[in-house]
């Protein structure tokens, strides 16, 4: 029978040595980007003009909003580039006991200001009995901030999120439900997808990236939505086995 620790270490191997691969591309990609898009203000600069009555302004004022054009892709590929290496990045995460709710309450007490600006009313529920969890705190809480950015872009009137905790099995459960328009089954099921996206100027990589965040912690991400009711995403991750408080240790 082939030893499955030893496919289990290939496989990792060779995913370490793509993701490596893909990774120094994008930064090659990235740089002389960059570089395109200093020139592209620079050349902007040369095409000022004080003097309104000239007869090449009206030539000039077109060769100005091309390069505002190039400038524009030049961005859009960059944030594409970045959500890419994000994604494309193995972790290694470092993973400490914590208050999951402490984490949330600072996440949206962050979150709030944009929230508001928004539209959007945020209600916490947050059980106060929930056992603590083993997380890494800064890619976790990217994570996370990643699908509340995502659900008041999709309440584009306002609306509603819950945040709501609960203990589930031998673990816990976070839940965000918006009041947004919903998803049908066709957009449901490629939501995971790598470079799909409904958004104009998304690169389809969050929720991707969220997943891999979350599966890393050793749970698990589910998303139900229907046109017209919303959309619910829940996130379960395992809770440590809790330390005996005193007498003889458990047998």
């Amino acid at each position: 029978m082939p030893d499955i620790d030893q496919e289990s270490r290939a496989r990792a191997e060779t995913y370490a040595e793509f993701a490596a691969l893909v990774g120094a591309l994008a930064h090659e990609i990235r740089n002389p980007l960059s570089t395109i898009r200093l020139n592209m203000e620079l050349l902007a600069e040369d095409f000022e003009s004080t003097d309104p009555a000239s007869p090449t302004k009206q030539r000039d004022r077109r060769a100005k909003a091309k390069i505002e054009l190039v400038r524009q892709e030049c961005d859009r590929l960059q944030k594409l580039l970045g959500d890419f290496l994000d994604f494309a990045r193995q972790e290694s995460l470092t993973l400490e006991p914590g208050s999951l709710n402490d984490e949330l309450s600072q996440l949206l007490d962050f979150f709030a200001p944009q929230a508001k600006d928004a539209g959007v009313e945020v209600v916490r529920y947050l059980d106060p009995e929930l056992p603590k969890v083993r997380l890494d705190r800064e890619t976790f809480r990217s994570a996370i901030l990643n699908l509340l950015i995502n659900a008041i872009q999709a309440m584009e009137r306002g609306g509603q999120l819950m945040v709501r905790t609960r203990s589930s099995g031998l673990g816990v459960t976070i839940e965000l439900i918006d009041t947004g328009p919903g998803m049908d089954e066709e957009t449901l099921g490629k939501a995971f997808r790598a470079f799909y996206t409904t958004k104009q100027g998304g690169s389809g990589l969050g929720l991707p990236t969220a997943r891999k965040i979350v599966e890393a912690h050793g749970g698990t991400i589910d998303i139900e939505s229907a046109p017209g009711r919303g959309t619910k995403v829940a996130i379960w991750l395992p809770a440590p086995p809790r330390l005996p408080t005193g007498g003889k240790p458990p047998r």
